[in-house]
């Protein structure tokens, strides 16, 4: 039934191979406990006493609330795949909550960092690829796994324009800089793709598909020159696109849209980013305080 509900990510739900491999890990972790402590591969018969002792084993083996959450809803959708097809009449899950913690804050990179990044550091690196990554990564928003994917065909140079492909195979259309475009024209002299891959865009000096560990050692390698913040990942660079943008006045709406959100909430976390921005506005423009100052 494993591969069954696999399938029906892949083929019925369109999800990405990044989530399907998230999805079969989380589900072998489950087949291995319950082998283990049950003698039996058949998780049809699983109760909710066994899902708590999984997590218990989970959180026993260090392993973060966050991923704990991510087993948890794994299994949920397995469950209720299994629900509807009628193999099993509840639903383990059914009482089982997620672990209640509180994400840790992550703040994006300044302004200031940025154009540090930009005119001190990234303006005399010399491999355009890697230049490529960061300013893709800054300037538009897109995930490294969308970085990662993007497909030749859908890199419109002469208009300025990437077609992304996102979560749940969901396309948007995002402009891009004359200067991007450039610099994407000047990786495109250099760029030599193995026959397998060369329908992806951006390809490693070995000629085959960039992956998602190799873009984040070159985001680390560079934001680390510039911050001394913990959090140099790629999904930073990310987060401060929106940040900067809507600090600079751009539409919550138009950036939602730019980033692939189904939800305006996902991107009014970005909102928040700049509490000392907000508290300027306020003391600049609330009546209140405006009254307050001339007392």
């Amino acid at each position: 039934m494993k591969e069954k509900f696999l399938d029906y990510l892949r083929l019925e739900k369109r999800y990405s191979p990044h989530t399907i491999t998230s999805y079969r890990r989380d589900l072998d972790d489950f087949y291995s406990f319950y082998l283990k402590t049950e003698s039996s591969e058949n998780v049809l018969k699983a109760d909710k006493k066994v899902i708590r002792n999984f997590i218990v084993e989970l959180s026993e083996n260090n392993i973060s609330k966050r991923s704990i959450n991510r087993k948890i809803s794994s299994l949920r959708s397995f469950y209720l795949f299994l629900l509807r097809l009628g193999e099993i009449e509840i639903s383990p899950l059914e009482t089982i909550t997620s672990l209640k913690f509180y994400a840790e804050k992550q703040i994006p990179m300044s302004q200031e960092e940025m154009e540090l990044l930009q005119n001190n550091v990234m303006d005399k690196v010399e491999n355009v690829l890697d230049r490529c990554i960061i300013e893709v990564l800054y300037q538009t928003g897109i995930r490294k796994a969308e970085l990662c994917g993007l497909i030749f065909e859908n890199v419109n140079l002469e208009v300025q324009q990437l077609k992304i492909l996102g979560k749940g195979n969901k396309e948007r259309y995002i402009p891009i800089s004359e200067d991007l475009a450039n610099l994407l024209k000047n990786y495109l002299q250099i760029r030599k793709p193995k026959e397998e891959v060369k329908s992806y865009f951006f390809v490693n000096k070995l000629g085959k598909k960039l992956t998602e560990k190799f873009v984040y050692v070159v985001v680390n390698k560079y934001l680390s020159l510039v911050t001394s913040k913990e959090k140099t990942s790629p999904h930073i660079l990310r987060h401060s696109f929106a940040t900067h943008v809507l600090d600079n006045g751009a539409e919550i709406s138009k950036v939602k849209k730019i980033l692939g959100h189904s939800s305006l909430a996902s991107t009014q976390v970005y909102t928040n980013a700049n509490i000392e921005q907000l508290k300027k506005v306020f003391n600049q423009a609330h009546p209140r305080a405006v009254k307050k100052e001339e007392l």
